[in-house]
C-alpha cells in the first residue's frame, strides 16, 4: 500500500511541474492606434451596440435573405466541412490530454507449453499451463520536463484555432449569402430597366415605321429606332443569362435548391440594414474578429510546441508496472502466495542524434516567426477592410442621393424630348440621346445602390458582426 501512495504522490507532483515552452507574450499591433484621419467612425446613435453583438437577424431586414442565409448555414459544405473539423480538433485534444494520465490495462492469459525431455532435469517429456490476471501500465512517460504538456496545450490551442475558424466561416458565409442574393436582386431589377427600355424604343420603332410608310419621316431615323431595338434586346437576353448565373451561384451557397414558398423579397431602393455601426478603436478588433483570435491560438500552439521541443534534450523516464495472480492452475489461481507484481521504470538520455533534436527546435522557433507574421498580417488586413469600408460609406451615401436626382432630370429630359419629337419640334435624334442617358443613369443607380449595400454588408462582417 505505501508503495501504491508513494507512486501515486510521484504520478501527482509530475502533473503539476512547468514546461519548458517559452512565456507567451501578445505580439503588439502593427497598425495605428487610431483609423486614418477623414474616415468617420463616430455614429449619431450612441446606444447602436458593437457589430460582433448585432445578430444577422437583426442586421438584415428582408425575410427573404434570412430565410437563404439560414438554409445556408444548415446545408452549406464549406461550412459544414468547418464544424467537422472543429470536432476533429477536440477530439486530438483528448487523445493528447490522455497521454497525462497512465493508461491502465487489464488483462488475462493462459499458457499450456510442452517442453522436451533434454530441457528438464527430471528427464521427461512435460505439459505445463500458466493462468494469469493482472492489472498495469506500460511505457507510461513522467512529464517531468512538461514534453506531454506542451504537446496538450499546442492541441488545445489547435482546438480552440478552429472554433474560432468556423465562426469566421459562418461570418463569410452570411455575408457571402447576403451580397449574391443582392446581386440576384440588382441583375433582376437591371432586367426589368433593360425590358422597360426595349419596350419604349420598340414603340418608338413602330411610330417611325409607320412615319415612314406615310413619308412623314427618313430611313435615318427608321433605322436607328431599328438599331436601338436590336441593342435593347441585347441587353434583355445579357442581363436574363446573368442573372440565371447569379441564381445558380447563390444556389450553391445554400446548398440545396431554392424553395418555391420563400418570402417575398424587397427591392434595392427598399432594403434596409444596420447602417450605424460604431467602428471603435483597432485595437478592438483583437476581440472582434474571429481571423485574428484564430491567428494568436495558432501563436500560442506554436509557442508551446518549443517547450515540447526544448523537452526533446533531457532525460526521458517511462514506467511499466502491473500487479496481478499467476498460478499454474485455474482453480488456485486466486489462492493465497499467488500474488505478482512488476516495476520496471527506463529512463533514455539522448547522447547522439545527429542533430535531430536541435533541427526540430529550430523548427519550431520559426514556425512561431511564422505565426507571428501570420498574426500581424490578420491584424492589418482587419484594420484595412474596416478603414476602407467607414471611407466608403459616407462617399456611396452621397453617390446614391446625387444619382436618384440625375436619374429624375434625365427622366424629365426624356419625356419633354419624347413629347417635343411627336409634334415634330425635335428631330428623333434629340430623343435617342435622351433615351440612352436615362438608361445609363438607371443602370448606374442601381450599381450604386448595391454597392452601398454591399459596402455596408462588408464593414458588418470587418467589424466582427455575422455569427451570432
Amino acid at each position: 500500500m505505501n508503495r501504491i501512495l508513494t507512486f501515486a504522490g510521484l504520478i501527482g507532483l509530475v502533473l503539476t511541474g512547468c514546461t519548458l515552452a517559452p512565456e507567451y507574450h501578445r505580439p503588439a499591433a502593427p497598425v495605428a492606434a487610431a483609423w486614418p484621419q477623414g474616415v468617420t467612425t463616430k455614429t449619431d446613435k450612441p446606444a447602436v451596440r458593437a457589430a460582433a453583438d448585432i445578430g444577422w437577424r437583426e442586421f438584415f431586414r428582408d425575410a427573404r435573405l434570412r430565410d437563404l442565409i439560414g438554409l445556408a448555414l444548415t446545408n452549406n459544405r464549406d461550412l459544414r466541412v468547418a464544424v467537422l473539423n472543429v470536432q476533429v480538433a477536440q477530439a486530438q485534444y483528448r487523445i493528447q490530454r490522455a497521454d497525462l494520465l497512465p493508461q491502465i490495462d487489464g488483462t488475462g492469459s493462459f499458457t499450456r507449453q510442452r517442453s522436451p525431455a533434454y530441457q528438464l532435469f527430471q528427464g521427461e517429456n512435460a505439459v505445463n499451463n500458466q493462468y494469469s490476471l493482472g492489472v498495469g501500465t506500460t511505457a507510461y512517460e513522467l512529464d517531468l520536463f512538461g514534453r506531454v504538456r506542451s504537446l496538450k496545450a499546442q492541441a488545445l490551442e489547435k482546438y480552440f484555432a478552429t472554433g474560432e475558424a468556423r465562426m469566421n466561416a459562418q461570418m463569410a458565409l452570411v455575408a457571402a449569402v447576403a451580397e449574391q442574393y443582392l446581386i440576384w436582386v440588382e441583375l433582376n431589377e437591371q432586367l426589368g430597366v433593360a425590358d422597360r427600355t426595349l419596350k419604349s424604343v420598340q414603340q418608338t420603332y413602330d411610330l417611325n415605321r409607320r412615319s415612314y410608310d406615310a413619308g412623314n419621316a427618313s430611313e435615318l431615323d427608321l433605322r436607328t429606332a431599328e438599331a436601338q431595338v436590336a441593342s435593347a434586346r441585347v441587353s434583355v437576353a445579357g442581363y436574363e443569362q446573368q442573372r440565371s448565373q447569379a441564381e445558380h451561384a447563390l444556389v450553391l451557397l445554400v446548398g440545396r435548391d431554392l424553395p418555391a414558398q420563400l418570402p417575398r423579397g424587397r427591392s434595392l431602393e427598399q432594403q434596409r440594414v444596420i447602417g450605424d455601426l460604431p467602428a471603435g478603436l483597432p485595437a478592438d478588433l483583437l476581440l472582434r474578429r474571429p481571423d485574428i483570435r484564430e491567428a494568436e491560438h495558432q501563436l500560442e500552439a506554436a509557442n508551446a510546441n518549443i517547450g515540447a521541443a526544448r523537452a526533446a534534450f533531457l532525460p526521458t523516464i517511462k514506467i511499466t508496472a502491473n500487479a496481478g495472480v499467476a498460478s499454474s492452475q485455474l482453480t488456485s489461481l486466486f489462492a493465497t502466495g499467488s500474488g505478482t507484481w512488476l516495476f520496471n521504470p527506463e529512463i533514455t538520455v539522448p547522447i547522439f542524434a545527429a542533430g535531430q533534436n536541435k533541427a526540430n527546435l529550430e523548427v519550431a522557433k520559426l514556425n512561431k516567426q511564422i505565426e507571428v507574421a501570420n498574426y500581424e498580417k490578420a491584424i492589418q488586413t482587419a484594420f484595412r477592410e474596416v478603414a476602407d469600408g467607414l471611407a466608403a460609406k459616407a462617399f456611396l451615401d452621397a453617390q446614391v442621393a446625387g444619382q436618384e436626382q440625375l436619374v429624375k432630370a434625365e427622366q424629365r429630359r426624356y419625356d419633354l424630348a419624347e413629347a417635343r419629337y411627336r409634334v415634330g419640334t425635335d428631330s428623333y435624334l434629340t430623343v435617342l440621346s435622351a433615351q440612352q442617358e436615362l438608361y445609363a443613369a438607371q443602370q448606374n443607380m442601381l450599381s450604386l445602390r448595391y454597392a452601398r449595400l454591399a459596402n455596408l454588408i462588408g464593414l458588418y462582417q470587418a467589424l466582427g458582426g455575422g455569427w451570432q
